[in-house]
């Protein structure tokens, strides 16, 4: 088993140098799991953000050679759950086969004060053939 940390060129920059956007942790089959960090996203709305999110997530997951339809777990924390609806909206746009394992929780505030919302997911990337 063999671990990466990274922050990916030409996916979305990381908002401190403090912590890297991805563990990916590779078997000996050449299957992989991908841990990314939680992302927030600009944007004036819930929906907004969460599109940027996602978007992010995405980006992410193709600079190792996944996808969104690789996610097997997503962790949202919201800072209004009254916003659940306008969330799940949006995020059935980017995840749209089996939906993964879930957790979404309220929390009274994010790291950066204008964030309504942060995802992190884990995706499991098939080895070659």
């Amino acid at each position: 088993m063999q671990i990466t940390l990274d922050s990916p060129a030409g996916a979305p920059r990381p908002l401190s140098p403090y912590y890297s956007q991805v563990a990916r942790v590779e078997h000996a089959d050449g299957s992989a799991l991908l841990f990314l960090s939680g992302q927030i996203a600009e944007g004036a709305t819930l929906a907004e953000q969460t599109r940027g999110v996602f978007e992010s997530i995405d980006a992410l997951l193709k600079a190792h050679g996944a996808s969104l339809a690789n996610v097997i777990s997503i962790r949202t924390c919201l800072t209004d759950i009254g916003k659940l609806e306008e969330y799940g909206s949006v995020r059935r746009q980017f995840l749209t086969g089996t939906p993964p394992t879930s957790v979404t929780f309220e929390v009274p505030r994010l790291f950066r004060p204008e964030a309504q919302v942060e995802i992190e997911v884990v995706a499991a990337v098939p080895g070659g053939d």
